[in-house]
């Protein structure tokens, strides 16, 4: 298996996918009980992910846990061999990992996204980075090989425990509560929790709130960083007149704020260079204060994404030339 690429994932916020995530929970939760409480592909260790939810439940989600990737359709019969083999490992990981399934049919932005030439397809994201694949069905005895190379290059990236699950004891637990995201403060992988949670019921108050709780105790948080960046976007967009944000922008080019709006908005629904270039010419033509805050906003946007993220790199060298 490959080693991780110097690649990121990050794209669009979306602002409806912690509620969809929220509704499709709920779904599942009705349907597991109708079903006599099996579990089902929305258990918390299986997951549906679609276009507009992949920010969230699989870049965000692979902060904390590695998250693999199975990508299928309907009419693919190789995926219903490799599918329920996955399934069946996913729930004996017993939350080590994540198995996230992609109907590529339902979801083109994915399909094309990961240049999936042909399925079934097999991709592990850890910490927001894509790992090494493979296409078509493998045995299981190549796949739990494949899963526990997964495992220790997230061990390795400080990420996970780097191997299975413990057995589950006589109450179910697993004994790996408190150092599944083999963190030194077990304290922050609850707050990892919380935050997610609250995401995924469009709680940002919530969110906010766990995240800054981790910067408290750590200020250079990688993970916290990021994800309080993304929810105090989310919180800017949701309180914007979005028609009345980018009217402003047009009549007044040189308001780095009515220019700010816009770029978050931008942001927020993927058009991430678009923002980061308004923002930038922003600077260019102005001067004094304007330029300063529409800087200090660029800056701020930065932190969403990883720091080797190829589009902050190039709008950093961009800023760079601005200003020196």
């Amino acid at each position: 298996m490959n080693q991780p690429r110097n690649f990121s994932l990050h794209g669009a916020v979306d602002l409806g996918a912690r509620q969809a995530a929220a509704q499709r929970r709920q779904r599942a939760a009705e349907q597991a009980q109708a079903d006599g409480g099996q579990p089902g592909a929305q258990s918390g260790v299986i997951i549906d992910v679609t276009d507009e939810t992949f920010n969230i439940e699989v870049v965000t989600r692979s902060q904390t846990v590695p998250v693999i990737l199975d990508m299928w359709a309907e009419w693919c019969e190789p995926c219903k061999q490799l599918s329920p083999i996955l399934e069946k490992l996913a729930t004996e990981g017993n939350g080590a990992w994540v198995l996230a399934k992609v109907d590529i049919d339902a979801n083109p932005g994915l399909r094309d996204a990961l240049q999936v030439q042909s399925i079934p397809m097999v991709l592990a994201v850890v910490g927001g980075q894509l790992l090494g694949g493979f296409p078509g069905a493998i045995p299981e005895p190549q796949l739990r090989e494949f899963i526990g190379q997964v495992m220790q290059v997230a061990a390795q990236m400080g990420l996970a425990s780097g191997g299975p699950a413990a057995p589950a004891g006589p109450d179910g637990a697993t004994g790996q509560a408190d150092d599944l995201y083999g963190l030194a403060d077990p304290a922050a992988g609850a707050l990892y929790d919380e935050a997610q949670e609250a995401m995924e019921r469009s709680d940002m108050d919530g969110a906010a709130a766990a995240f800054e709780k981790v910067l408290a105790a750590d200020p250079g948080d990688p993970v916290a960083t990021m994800g309080l960046g993304q929810v105090n976007l989310i919180r800017r967009v949701q309180k914007y007149d979005q028609t009345a944000a980018r009217r402003d922008a047009a009549a007044r080019p040189d308001d780095a704020d009515a220019q700010a709006r816009v770029a978050d908005i931008e942001l927020s629904t993927g058009q991430i260079e678009a923002g980061f270039d308004r923002l930038l010419a922003t600077i260019r033509r102005t001067s004094g204060e304007e330029r300063e805050k529409a800087r200090k906003h660029l800056v701020s946007l930065f932190d969403i994404f990883p720091p080797n993220d190829p589009r902050v790199r190039k709008a950093r060298t961009r800023l760079s030339s601005l200003l020196f």
